[in-house]
């Protein structure tokens, strides 16, 4: 009779597409600083021997048979982990094995736990600079203090995180999603400052590209979490834009023109629409819950 295998406490998920060079030694440092988790490698179509290096440092491997992307990569390293605790970082030696301890000082009071990156991490400054902003904006929609919405390196419960997956992205904007569905779903948070190495290789992230699509992704996150702190401000905008051009056309030319009328009616149209878009948003969360 065989015994059956025990299940480890966390599971570690690192995504890989092209990470050859340095996944082995992430995933031996992992190893051998916490030898009874779970370290699962995701390979993301990679085109390298990532696989074959994972697999000889210990890992376990769940192969995609192309290119769907980090996002994609963490969803499916969801569903196949066994811990009941997941850590998530990357596998481009940006973070670093020995901070996962940290995080998990924090387990028992929070739902997620986050390694934010300080000023003294190795980041490129156009990079900072985007994070900031999104950042910000972030913190406004969730009234919560945000300090790192794009990290990467995360713990969290494997059942909890399980809820969101139908709302993750195949694309590198997951952390920023699972960040503000927990926060819109009354999860707590902690952020525990870390600070990261220069990636190892090209980085797969085109700042343009990339940049213009998250900002986009942002921006609908943003909308479907808390609709009215979007749409409030659009409609208290053109409501304050139309009563004054209302105000300086009466005094100059003694007249009620299209333009205000138009602006006005849209400051009506948009406040309804996120009135609505509000109570839909509720009435999806509290059927989830």
């Amino acid at each position: 009779m065989e015994t059956p295998t025990k299940k480890p406490l966390v599971t570690v998920i690192l995504p890989a597409y092209n990470e050859a060079k340095v996944v082995g030694e992430t995933v031996r440092r992992i190893k051998e600083l916490h030898p009874d988790f779970e370290v699962l490698v995701v390979d993301d179509g990679s085109t390298d021997n990532t696989m074959e290096v994972a697999m000889a440092a210990g890992a376990n491997v769940w192969p995609h048979p192309y290119n769907i992307g980090n996002g994609a990569a963490i969803k499916t390293g969801l569903r196949c982990a066994q811990g009941e605790w997941v850590v998530m970082m990357d596998a481009d030696g940006q973070h670093q094995p020995e901070d996962i301890a940290r995080l998990l000082e924090h387990k028992d009071r929070y739902d997620m736990v986050v390694g934010a990156r300080t000023k003294q991490s190795k980041t490129k400054t156009h990079r900072d600079i985007a994070n900031w902003i999104y950042k910000k904006f972030a913190s406004y929609v969730t009234n919560f203090k945000i300090e790192d919405l794009t990290s990467g390196f995360r713990l969290v419960r494997l059942s909890t995180a399980k809820q969101f997956i139908y709302l993750l992205p195949n694309t590198f904007s997951y952390p920023s999603t699972l960040t503000m569905a927990y926060l819109r779903c009354g999860r707590s948070i902690k952020y525990v400052p870390i600070e990261t190495n220069r990636r190892i290789g090209k980085s797969k992230i085109k700042l343009l590209s990339d940049g213009t699509r998250f900002f986009l992704i942002i921006t609908k996150i943003a909308t479907l979490f808390s609709p009215f702190r979007v749409f409030l401000p659009i409609s208290i905008f053109c409501f304050v834009t139309g009563l004054g051009y209302y105000g300086f056309t009466y005094f100059t030319e003694g007249r009620f023109t299209n333009m205000a009328a138009l602006l006005l009616n849209t400051s009506v149209i948009v406040f309804m629409i996120g009135l609505v878009a509000e109570q839909i948003n509720q009435m999806r969360y509290d059927r989830v819950e």
